[in-house]
This record gives C-alpha cells, sequence and structure tokens, in this order.
C-alpha cells in the first residue's frame, strides 16, 4: 500500500505530461498533498499562491477562462470551507473547469484536531450546482481518477485521504465517472460507501459473513452525479440499505443515497457517518472507534438494524 495522497502526486505528474494546458496551485502545502513532484517536473505550470486560499480559487477561475485546466490543491477544510464563496461564485456559477482536491478529508488528520478535519465538505460541493464530486477508494482508483481530471467537464471537487488505504478495487479496474463498483454480493443488507470507508467496509462484511450475514458492497466513488441505478437495484436485491462514510451522516453520501430512494424506491435506510459534531484530535483508530466508524463499529450498526428483521 501506499498512501493515496502519493499515488495522486505520482499521476498528476503523468496527467501534466500528457496535458500541456494542466497546471498546478498550491497552497503551501506541496509537500503534505505531494504536488511537490509536479512542481519539480513542471516548475513553468506549478503556481505557489501560499496561505491564501480564497486568492488561489479566484486565479484558477481565471485561468480556466483563458482555456487551461487548473487544478487546485490544499487541505479539504482549506480547499472547501475557507474558499466557498469564491468557488461558488467565481467557479461553479460561470461553469469553469477548475479542479479542485482536497486532501486530509475526514477524521484522519496525523492530530490536526477538529480546525483541519473536513467532515462537512462533500455536503457543500453536492450542494453546489453543476459540481462533480469524487471520492476515491484507493490508490489505484485516485490514480485512475486523477489522470481523467482534465477529461471531465466542468468544475470537479475531488476528496482524497491522507493515509495508506488497503486496496478496494478489484484486478483490471477502470474507473467511470458516475458508475458504482459492486465489490461483493449479498442478499441480507446492502452496504454503499464511498472514499476511505469502503475498505473497512470491506472488513466489516467479513466479519459479518462469520455470523450468517451475506453483506452486498457497493462501492460509490462518485457521489454526484450518483449511480441512482446501482442504487435502486440494490436496494431491490436487499431490503434493507446502509451507507458508510467518513463524513457528516448530513450532506454527504448518506444523504445522497437517502434522497434517491425517497423518489425512486423507498427502502429503509440507515446512515453510519458522523454525528453533528465536528472532528478530534487523536490516534487514527482511537479516533474511527470513538465515532463509530471503524469496521467494528459499523458490523455493530448493520447487526441492529437487521435485528428487527430476523
Amino acid at each position: 500500500m501506499i498512501a493515496m495522497r502519493d499515488a495522486y502526486g505520482q499521476a498528476l505528474v503523468r496527467l501534466g505530461e500528457a496535458n500541456p494546458d494542466v497546471v498546478v496551485l498550491d497552497g503551501d502545502l506541496a509537500g503534505s498533498v505531494k504536488t511537490d513532484a509536479f512542481g519539480r517536473r513542471f516548475p513553468e505550470r506549478f503556481i505557489q499562491i501560499g496561505i491564501a486560499e480564497q486568492n488561489m480559487v479566484g486565479v484558477a477561475a481565471g485561468l480556466a477562462s483563458t482555456g487551461l485546466v487548473p487544478i487546485v490543491n490544499s487541505f479539504a477544510v482549506f480547499a472547501v470551507c475557507r474558499a466557498l464563496d469564491q468557488i461558488r461564485t467565481s467557479v461553479a456559477q460561470p461553469g469553469l473547469p477548475v479542479k479542485i482536491v482536497g486532501s486530509y478529508s475526514g477524521l484522519l488528520v496525523s492530530k490536526g484536531g477538529c480546525t483541519h478535519t473536513a467532515v462537512e465538505d462533500m455536503g457543500l460541493m453536492r450542494a453546489l450546482p453543476g459540481l462533480t464530486v469524487l471520492a476515491p477508494g484507493d490508490e489505484v482508483e485516485a490514480a485512475q481518477v486523477t489522470e481523467m481530471l482534465a477529461e471531465i467537464p466542468g468544475p470537479v471537487y475531488m476528496r482524497l485521504s491522507r493515509n495508506a488505504i488497503p486496496p478496494v478495487v478489484p484486478e483490471g479496474y477502470r474507473f467511470q465517472i458516475g458508475k458504482a463498483v459492486r465489490l461483493q454480493e449479498g442478499s441480507d443488507v446492502a452496504i454503499i460507501s464511498t472514499g476511505s470507508m469502503t475498505a473497512r467496509v470491506l472488513q466489516a462484511a467479513q466479519s459479518l459473513a462469520c455470523r450468517g450475514v451475506e453483506a452486498e458492497v457497493l462501492h460509490m466513488p462518485t457521489v454526484k452525479p450518483l449511480d441512482e441505478a446501482a442504487v435502486v437495484e440494490a436496494a431491490t436485491r436487499c431490503g434493507l440499505v446502509v451507507t458508510a462514510e467518513e463524513h457528516s451522516r448530513i450532506g454527504g453520501l448518506g444523504s445522497a443515497v437517502a434522497e434517491c430512494l425517497a423518489e425512486l424506491m423507498p427502502t429503509r435506510v440507515i446512515r453510519v457517518g458522523i454525528d453533528d459534531r465536528f472532528g478530534e484530535s487523536g490516534a487514527d483508530e482511537a479516533l474511527l472507534a470513538k465515532f463509530g466508524i471503524d469496521a467494528a463499529g459499523l458490523e455493530q450498526q448493520v447487526l441492529a438494524a437487521l435485528r428487527p428483521r430476523r
């Protein structure tokens, strides 16, 4: 395993080699978000803005208006929350092809504490009209999405995790925008997950199998536009849907799935994620356990949901 951010940095260089219109903007975090390799390879296309995220988005919008493909980089909490007005007004409203990459998303930010954890970023980006929201599940998928960024029309937000994540996508996999990936078949419950959470879902599904629970695992790397057909199919097959994300239960994948099923296939949905609260500082596994989104916590919530049916 390599960290998702390292896979991103390597793929960013390959994207730059393939597309001379790609320019990379950084918010004084090149070593952390791994844009430094692009800067060394293409110094003329690497712009160090400094700790001025709002200005960085404005500069990116200007570059995009000239036909370039700017990629904005920072921690997710700064790229999204600090620069939200500029993203809304300068990027989303005119539909410019600015690609925003939020690294260090979710709880696991190397003990950065609540000021550095982004647990609301997908919800904010989902709500902006015309903006695509992506959350790859492992290093392979992160690299594939990165190499495709310039091809995705309009503004894009890609959410990346800081740490290494066990592989989740199958050998030979190719990412497709707006398409879910069925990683495991099951009939008792459909667990729909995104981003870093999918690896924990697969762990939980193995443990559930030992208890006689057949869990379908549906990985959703594109949170917007949502693969509604895959969601409806999973709900029809299993009758119970559990969503899982390293994000607030409000506004993210769980909300997207619940909205979809409320309109197309009314089904019981349990949303596993971070309750209405900010993140904290702490060791990775301790934080995941405290917030109930480690594999064990997910397993217990699935079992609790299944109990009335059994």
